[in-house]
């Protein structure tokens, strides 16, 4: 048992790590609170699930912009200070949805430019936050870090999601931020405990060439290169959160508790795989996990689709019985996104020397938060031609599909090896 469950050396070995990690930890609930929120506030003054599909062009641009830049910003300065300066815009641009939501104002605009500043800000927090972690770890303690991390944002997204549609719909939106409001003070509070970190020797300064210089690294990396590709295949071909209000409240019945319990269920799957990630510190073939993972995901969110089909319409104000097969699908869509991201994120960290961690990180982000937010666009349009559950069959197989043909055109990414690794 103890060779099957996360191995936290990192926690015991870096006590920086152990801060940052906790304080991030209680923050990601509220985070995840308000992103469920969010969705669900514009879905109730809309009926549409197209204007929550609208929320990822919103946030897309900032975040692709911040992004890129941003991660140039973290490899030519002090880490803690930008990750700082960033995650307070993200705390004020939450309390902005909190008073919003207190005066009831009630307009979706005003909703999308907050989101569209949280993006921004996230987009150069990210980078920088990522980077830090390979300066506080042992690289051969990157993969357990890194599932710790997949443990907190199973646990987040297990009790987020949940939490957001039962508070929403008892107590409203205006306490539901506010929460995140609270909870986002420990995560500054691990940032301002961890010393200082000073950028490396070979750092340039921030700026356009700066950001062509990571791309310019990664164009000559093909394994790291590729890890961005396969999860821009998944969460833009079968992304199914944008669908969720539409499925909760027509479809399988039981509303905004409803949307809760799957998007949950998908936070259990990655929980699980975060609690019992021991195994996955001694897999070598990590680009051959990768693609194996991603597919899982494109098979589950298929199963989604399917089941969504053959509920129908149900009409009711309760939830039906097909949220036991639809719950399951998501918890092991869960499982799949989990044990993909560990080995994504160390492959990337491991490849890339510190003076560049930045860049790439930046990209990466862009890819993990902007990809879903392009997902979110595109279900959301498509329902006007399809039905939720055809959306996301189709979408799920079209996944297994092209991470199958990306593989087959790559296979130095099938055959990478951690011992030796070739990036």
């Amino acid at each position: 048992m103890a060779k099957l469950l996360a191995d936290i050396t990192p926690l015991r070995e870096s006590p920086a790590f152990r801060r940052l990690w906790l304080g991030a930890s209680v923050a990601a609930i509220g985070t995840q609170l308000t992103l469920v929120a969010v969705s669900l506030e514009v879905y109730r003054l809309t009926q549409e699930s197209l204007y929550v599909g609208l929320l990822g062009i919103f946030a897309l641009v900032p975040l692709v912009i911040a992004g890129l830049y941003g991660g140039s910003i973290s490899d030519a300065y002090d880490r803690r200070k930008v990750a700082l300066i960033a995650s307070f815009v993200l705390w004020a641009t939450t309390a902005g949805l909190a008073l919003q939501a207190w005066l009831e104002i009630g307009n979706i605009w005003v909703l999308y430019a907050l989101v569209a500043i949280q993006s921004g800000a996230q987009g150069i927090n990210g980078p920088a936050r990522s980077a830090i972690i390979p300066l506080l770890v042992r690289k051969e303690l990157l993969p357990a870090a890194n599932a710790l991390s997949m443990l907190t944002f199973g646990l987040s997204m297990t009790a987020g999601p949940l939490l957001a549609g039962v508070l929403v719909a008892t107590i409203g939106f205006g306490w539901t931020y506010t929460i995140d409001v609270i909870s986002f003070t420990f995560a500054l509070w691990g940032l301002f405990r961890l010393p200082p970190l000073p950028p490396s020797k070979d750092a340039v300064r921030p700026g356009f060439r700066s950001v062509v210089e990571g791309f310019r690294f990664l164009g000559g990396r093909p394994n790291v290169r590729m890890t961005f590709i396969i999860d821009l295949i998944a969460m833009i071909c079968a992304q199914p959160r944008a669908l969720m209000p539409a499925i909760g409240a027509v479809m399988i019945g039981g509303g905004e508790t409803t949307v809760g319990v799957l998007l949950a269920s998908t936070a259990v799957g990655a929980f699980l795989a975060g609690l019992f990630s021991g195994p996955l510190g001694r897999v070598r073939r990590q680009g051959s996990a990768v693609v194996w993972s991603v597919m899982g995901w494109g098979a589950s969110i298929a199963g989604f689709g399917l089941v969504v089909l053959l509920a129908g319409d149900s009409g009711r104000q309760g939830t039906t019985l097909w949220l036991i097969p639809a719950a399951f699908c998501c918890a092991l869509a869960g499982i799949s996104d989990s044990v993909s991201a560990v080995f994504r994120t160390t492959i990337l960290q491991a490849a890339t020397p510190d003076h560049l961690r930045g860049r790439l990180q930046g990209v990466f982000i862009v890819v993990v938060a902007g990809g879903p937010r392009v997902g979110d666009m595109l279900a959301g349009g498509v329902t006007k031609f399809l039905s939720e559950g055809g959306v996301l069959l189709l979408g799920g197989i079209l996944c297994i599909v092209l991470a199958w043909l990306a593989s087959r055109l790559q296979p130095g990414f099938v055959a990478y090896d951690s011992k030796h690794p070739v990036p």
